[in-house]
């Protein structure tokens, strides 16, 4: 409290202290210095990241940069006359640069999380909160009752302080560790890996090896008997054993699964009557989306255990098909010869495999054609595919003034 009183004395008298309106320039300064550097380092930043943010001041390098210089303008100063202002940017900066360290890695790791949102507003009002106690001078008398109150564990007595201080250790470790997490998968996994399913295991493996080395470091550091966790450990087996062996079962197969590369992201495939292309495949369920845009979530063990249709496991080109019906006069070989050049004159069936064209049957409505073909194309083109080869049929047809029967022109089926 007596930084801010000397503050609000200061501010009170008719002619206002010579060192503070030195104090004022000098953080203004440093506050222009650290806007500018942060604007001129992120101004070609094309992606939002953690140390710029979607702008400049709303990154984490502008309130951290801040925060340094005003270390060491304190350090050049403090010699030379009193600081008032400097001292009270410190836990303003502080918990600025906390904030928006939080709030910037949550949302690179877990975009559009309600979650991710919420935790950020926690983090701000405790931030804040500990920053106001720090200039009313009221946090050592908080931290001293803290230590007053005691909680047990079994055998293990630890005071609020410790406990406190332990939980913001962790949030702060394992917050730093999604972040350098994120930064190897983004800087090394995306160059060095070019398969999305391997890149995905490996971003996996390294976020949770990370974390788990982070959590027991900020635990060891803050005093707790790593030895306990042994307890804990055996509690979980004997949890996994009984009521969550599904989900451990869910886990360990989206493991499995991308390691043995048997269904990678962009397959399409077929599952518990669900067809459709993989568009994501997480820990513990994988998301197939069908032509209609419905995504389907199927837990990873199904994977495993029921058969799997993969008509993208050994090829990416996808097999397709439709039915074109032509007047019973119709020649036959230069039908074929037609629509053949159809075929190829569309720019999304490739050319090998070939295309080929069938004389598939002789009815009352026709001569029935069978257009077989194969496009590389993903499944939320394949409608598109089969409309432009339509379009290219019917133009084909009637410049060659082939007739077709009436009322039925085209009989369309598409089979993978």
């Amino acid at each position: 409290m007596e930084n801010l009183n000397l503050l609000l004395s200061a501010l009170t008298q008719e002619s206002i202290p010579t060192g503070l309106v030195k104090e004022a320039v000098y953080l203004l300064a440093i506050v222009l210095f650290a806007w500018l550097t942060a604007w001129v380092l992120g101004r070609h930043s094309k992606t939002e990241s953690v140390l710029f943010g979607k702008q400049v001041i709303d990154g984490l390098l502008f309130p951290l940069l801040a925060l340094l210089l005003t270390y060491f303008v304190q350090a050049l100063l403090f010699k030379q006359q009193p600081l008032i202002l400097l001292k009270l940017a410190v836990p303003v900066l502080l918990s600025l640069a906390l904030i928006r360290l939080c709030a910037r890695v949550l949302m690179a790791v877990f975009p559009l999380s309600p979650m991710a949102v919420l935790t950020e507003r926690l983090v701000s009002w405790l931030a804040w909160g500990v920053a106001v106690l720090w200039i009313t001078d009221l946090l050592p008398l908080v931290a001293t009752e803290m230590e007053k109150i005691h909680l047990s564990f079994g055998r293990t007595k630890l005071d609020l302080r410790t406990l406190f201080e332990g939980i913001l250790s962790s949030g702060l470790v394992l917050v730093l560790s999604l972040w350098l997490s994120a930064a190897i998968e983004h800087r090394i996994l995306t160059q060095t890996v070019s398969d999305l399913s391997m890149r995905k295991v490996a971003a996996n493996v390294l976020r949770a090896i990370i974390l788990l080395l982070g959590l027991l470091l900020a635990l060891s550091a803050v005093g707790v008997d790593l030895t306990a966790l042994s307890v804990l450990g055996g509690a979980l087996g004997v949890g996994l054993g009984l009521g969550l062996q599904k989900l451990a079962a869910n886990y360990v197969s989206g493991f499995v699964v991308l390691v043995e590369r048997s269904v990678r992201i962009g397959d399409h495939i077929r599952v518990d009557g669900v067809e459709g292309q993989v568009s994501d495949i997480k820990t513990r369920y994988t998301l197939i989306r069908d032509p209609n845009g419905r995504e389907s979530i199927i837990p990873n063990e199904l994977l495993m255990t029921q058969r799997v249709d993969n008509f993208s496991l050994s090829d990416l080109a996808v097999s397709l098909q439709t039915t074109v019906v032509v007047a019973l006069d119709s020649p036959v070989e230069k039908v074929q010869r037609i629509l053949l050049e159809a075929l190829h004159a569309v720019p999304d069936v490739i050319a090998e495999p070939a295309a080929q064209v069938h004389f598939s049957r002789i009815s009352a409505d026709g001569l029935e054609f069978t257009l077989q073909f194969w496009v590389a194309d993903r499944l939320h083109s394949r409608l598109a595919v089969i409309s432009r080869v339509h379009g290219a049929a019917w133009a084909a047809l009637q410049a060659a003034a082939v007739s077709l029967p009436l009322p039925k022109a085209f009989v369309v089926s598409a089979n993978p």
